[in-house]
């Protein structure tokens, strides 16, 4: 089976590279779509080049976004972009190692489940950048949770793995963090099998680039109700 891996990027020309070089070395029949979104570091100019020289050895899609428009409209267009049977995220910083993606795809490639998270509380060895952090990642994913029967432990996590199909057909619409909300609920409510593998994770601080701040938790939340209220009508399902 075929996995791509999107990659959301915007100014992160410090560490993609680098993300890229670990993502080569990742033992998978797979395909690789950058969505830059607007980035004014020089990334664009830097993908473009190592492209026409041939320094990537797998196959990469670059989608350029006229602007900025956040996470979540990244992702939606990396994910209509993809060919692969599988469909993960992989952030353009180094929070998140990519070593961790065939264990995290493999239940989606035997068979064993529609959907697999890598979850950082499972491994008890992640480092967060501060509490306040970790106890709004937290209140979402019980939110998440409560609201929609799920047994997540870690529902705003990047590592989300789906078979391509049911990703492409939950009609995603959330231009910022609150796609994480969105994907994970959704999830929740079409009673997808799911699964959680531990992974570690070192968070990066506000000096080093990290972007999301408590603005974002309080969309996260307010997406969550709307969605329970919402999705009464199934509107997303096929």
């Amino acid at each position: 089976m075929k996995t791509t891996i999107v990659v959301p990027s915007y100014n992160e020309m410090r560490t993609l590279p680098a993300v890229l070089k670990a993502l080569a070395a990742v033992p998978l029949e797979k395909e690789v779509v950058i969505v830059d979104d607007g980035s004014t570091d020089g990334t664009r100019e830097w993908v473009d080049k190592a492209l026409a020289a041939g320094e990537f050895p797998f196959e990469l899609k670059f989608i350029k976004h006229a602007r900025n428009t956040g996470k979540g409209g990244a992702l939606i267009t990396g994910f209509n972009a993809a060919s692969g049977d599988i469909i993960i995220v992989q952030d353009a910083d180094l929070e998140y190692d990519p070593a961790y993606i065939p264990a995290i795809v493999k239940p989606i490639e035997d068979g064993a489940a529609d959907v697999v998270y890598g979850s950082r509380m499972l491994s008890g060895q992640s480092k967060t950048y501060n509490l306040l952090y970790l106890w709004g990642n937290q209140f979402l994913t019980f939110l998440t949770n409560l609201l929609f029967g799920a047994r997540m432990t870690d529902s705003y996590t990047c590592y989300k793995a789906f078979r391509a199909p049911l990703l492409k057909k939950m009609n995603l619409v959330s231009a910022g963090f609150e796609i994480e909300a969105e994907i994970s609920c959704k999830a929740a409510f079409r009673r997808l099998r799911f699964m959680e593998i531990p992974i570690n994770y070192a968070s990066r601080s506000r000096e080093d680039g990290k972007k999301i701040n408590y603005k974002d938790a309080i969309k996260g939340v307010l997406k969550i109700l709307w969605l329970r209220l919402s999705l009464s009508n199934a509107s997303f399902l096929p």
